[in-house]
């Protein structure tokens, strides 16, 4: 599948410092303000509604090329919906990681329920060896329809990869003083995902020489995901 070239043409600051900081926010749970005092602090003038813009603009974009590097699934899925509140509105972000805590995907809905799940699972293209849930009926009934065949194991306490995952999101969210709009927060989570999947070792590995050398892979990756054309 093609992706589209990313640009950086009628922008001042160069590739690379744009780049920079497109990464520093999806990667660390830092406020603009701070980002621009980073980026003071090593001579460079750059308002931090400037990098929220080119969060905006360029994030989703090395989202799509990073995803393109992205290692299959594993044959465990973990499933759950996380509570987050919008401007007084309750809405249920829907995810799905595997047994490394790879982020699969994630779905902002209003409701709860099996057509939301069965939506989650068909996006994945693929059926895993066994999926792990809280007891929400809507799961079993999802899979009873789309995967009969997949063992299904549902227990709160064998759920704990999925609530682990929350934390990281959670932890933004509060930085970032709540979300501001439904399409908002599905547009940062689609790019902050990505982001923490490429740079985060997964949970297999388990001494500092290969997370190293997962971080250097990784770096190797987002370099080629900011690139331009020639």
């Amino acid at each position: 599948m093609s992706v589209s070239p990313v640009s950086y043409k009628r922008h001042r600051f160069p590739r690379d410092l744009i780049a920079h900081a497109v990464w520093l926010y999806f990667r660390f749970p830092l406020s603009f303000r701070l980002f621009e005092e980073m980026l003071l602090e090593r001579g460079i003038v750059v308002s931090y509604e400037t990098v929220r813009r080119w969060g905006l603009k360029f994030g989703a974009a090395f989202a799509r090329r990073l995803r393109r590097e992205r290692a299959a699934a594993g044959d465990v899925w973990h499933l759950d919906e996380v509570r987050i509140v919008i401007r007084g509105q309750v809405h249920w972000l829907w995810r799905a990681v595997d047994q490394d805590g790879y982020v699969l995907d994630e779905i902002l809905q209003r409701r709860r329920n099996s057509k939301v799940a069965r939506r989650l699972l068909r996006k994945q293209g693929a059926r895993p060896a066994r999926m792990i849930t809280d007891r929400l009926k809507s799961y079993g009934a999802a899979r009873r329809q789309l995967m009969p065949c997949v063992e299904h194991r549902s227990h709160k306490g064998m759920n704990n990869r999925e609530e682990i995952s929350h934390l990281p999101l959670r932890k933004r969210e509060r930085t970032m003083q709540r979300f501001r709009s439904p399409g908002g927060c599905q547009r940062f989570v689609a790019v902050f995902c990505a982001v923490r999947n490429a740079f985060v070792p997964p949970a297999s590995i388990d001494n500092g020489t290969s997370r190293h050398l997962h971080r250097l892979t990784a770096f190797a990756q987002w370099n080629t995901a900011i690139d331009s054309p020639a």
